[in-house]
């Protein structure tokens, strides 16, 4: 069976028993390990694997052919993700953590995808925040915008997975924390990561042995250590364990009824502002069951 996810440490750390043949009667796994932004676009296109990651951001564009799985993906709090600028922007040549939103003011702004749960964030936080508005958006690869940033090529940038814990290595500073944000909001968890799996598949084993990969993940956390770092973005062991910790929490087993809200609640804000199609919020609950 064909599946994608990112190269990120909870990805891997979630599915490593599942390719690695460690759940009974699984089928084996070819696996692509994709960008959220790929995996977003072959999902709207209809295109792609049977099974994928990609942002909750993406849903409204592909729920009538895709189902949301109720586990393995990512959900939480106090991992929102962040809009950064270099640290000497405050205007007095000195540098600061805790900038001020309004120098996004009319700035190119690089976003991991425009079709991500973090730009969705980003656009509802920056309507009540950015006076004026921010600029041009700028798609790179999650791993491409801090250095950008640094080497002044963009302004500001939007950063998720584990540039939350290493961005003041690239002379960076924080402007504001879209977990924060949404969290004081609306006092649910941030919906971050979706799996799916096309309708036509079998969804309930899916979500079986999806489920018996988390897991496994949990009962043997050592096991997975080569596979994650093998294909980790960040080498540093404290960074990936720290990765995993955040991203991989009871969410990923089981959505619940606080998982489920925070989606209706993103989606259905964002749709109302214009920001996605309207979409059946029923599909969101078709597996939640399972």
């Amino acid at each position: 069976m064909k599946i994608a996810f990112s190269p990120c440490p909870n990805d891997t750390f979630v599915f490593h028993a599942w390719v690695h043949g460690l759940i009974p009667e699984a089928p084996a796994l070819d696996v692509t390990y994709a960008d959220i932004d790929k995996t977003n676009g072959w999902a709207i296109e209809g295109e792609g694997p049977e099974v994928m990651k990609i942002s909750y951001a993406a849903l409204p564009w592909l729920l009538d052919r895709y189902a949301l799985l109720p586990c393995g993906g990512a959900l939480g709090r106090g991992c929102g993700p962040l809009v950064l600028m270099k640290s000497d922007q405050q205007g007095d040549g000195s540098k600061a953590e805790g900038l001020d939103p309004a120098l996004l003011s009319g700035k190119r702004i690089a976003v991991p995808s425009e079709r991500s749960t973090a730009y969705l964030l980003f656009r509802l936080w920056a309507a009540k925040h950015v006076p004026g508005g921010v600029g041009e958006i700028v798609v790179m690869s999650f791993d491409e915008i801090m250095p950008a940033v640094r080497d002044g090529l963009i302004d500001a940038g939007l950063v998720i997975h584990e540039a939350r814990f290493t961005y003041p290595s690239y002379g960076l500073a924080l402007v504001a924390d879209m977990g924060s944000w949404w969290e004081e909001d609306t006092g649910l968890p941030i919906p971050l990561g979706a799996i799916i799996a096309r309708r036509t598949m079998d969804i309930a084993a899916l979500t079986r042995w999806t489920r018996a990969s988390v897991e496994y993940a949990w009962a043997h956390p050592k096991a997975s250590e080569d596979y994650v770092l093998k294909h980790a973005q960040e080498m540093d062991r404290d960074v990936v364990a720290s990765h995993i910790d955040l991203y991989v929490n009871a969410f990923t087993g089981n959505l619940g009824k606080d998982g489920y809200a925070a989606i209706e609640a993103l989606l259905g804000r964002a749709a109302e502002e214009g920001l996605v199609p309207a979409f059946d919020r029923k599909l969101l609950y078709d597996a939640s069951e399972l």
